[in-house]
């Protein structure tokens, strides 16, 4: 039988295939991703007092909110980001049509702000992923892969399941079939590789800026003996 679309077929595209701009789409996955942002503290604090961790800081120091250190945790992570997107930043400024300081001022505009905000797409890309994504894969998942395995494969292991969570791309793009196999998994790789390194960048920076990390020794010297469930 022939399927018949309805009107949120029809808004959705292609006969129902979720399209991840659609409105509705939008939405749904902030719903998803929230929740599993609420979910995964607790996450971290079953297994903590699974793993029968001591001592142990308080979950939410360990989940890096705090205020002691907030300035410098905050602003110099961010200089150092902004170094190393110096490159794209100069080459924006120059290729300015109306010059920096217009877009600048444009930027800083209450009215630029109120539209970004009731966009859903530039929520989506500029505030929910940002802060879920560095919430989860970060902020919940390095205090759990430290005293198992140690700060510097934390770094490197925790952005391959950074990466690894972009793969579903790979299934709207073989649907609407705009590229061909190849060049998508292509894109997937390299999509992947980028990811995984700023990731790692990102787990270093936390583990480095989070206090919580500096009684880790006693903590891994617990957790690495034989019974332990992370040997």
């Amino acid at each position: 039988m022939l399927h018949h679309a309805s009107g949120d077929d029809k808004n959705n595209g292609n006969f129902g295939f979720i399209v991840r701009d659609h409105p509705n789409t939008i939405k749904r996955r902030f719903i998803s991703v929230l929740c599993v942002s609420a979910v995964s503290p607790l996450v971290v604090l079953a297994w903590t007092h699974y793993m029968k961790v001591r001592p142990s800081p308080p979950l939410w120091a360990l989940l890096g909110i705090r205020l002691e250190g907030f300035l410098p945790a905050t602003l110099l992570p961010l200089t150092l980001t902004m170094v190393l997107f110096l490159g794209p930043l100069t080459q924006l400024a120059i290729e300015s049509p109306r010059g920096l300081f217009h877009d600048v001022k444009t930027a800083l505009n209450s009215r630029s702000w109120s539209k970004c905000v009731k966009d859903l797409r530039w929520l989506r890309n500029h505030v929910v992923a940002p802060l879920t994504e560095e919430f989860v894969f970060r902020a919940c998942m390095i205090p759990m892969l430290v005293p198992c395995i140690g700060p510097t494969a934390a770094i490197f292991i925790s952005p391959l399941f950074f990466g690894v969570a972009h793969f579903h791309h790979i299934i709207e793009q073989l649907h609407f079939g705009q590229d061909t196999v190849f060049e998508i998994l292509i894109c997937a790789a390299f999509q992947f590789t980028y990811t995984s390194i700023f990731g790692a960048y990102t787990a270093f920076i936390f583990i480095r800026t989070d206090p919580a990390f500096y009684g880790m020794s006693p903590i891994c010297s617990l957790l690495l003996t034989p019974r332990s469930a992370c040997t």
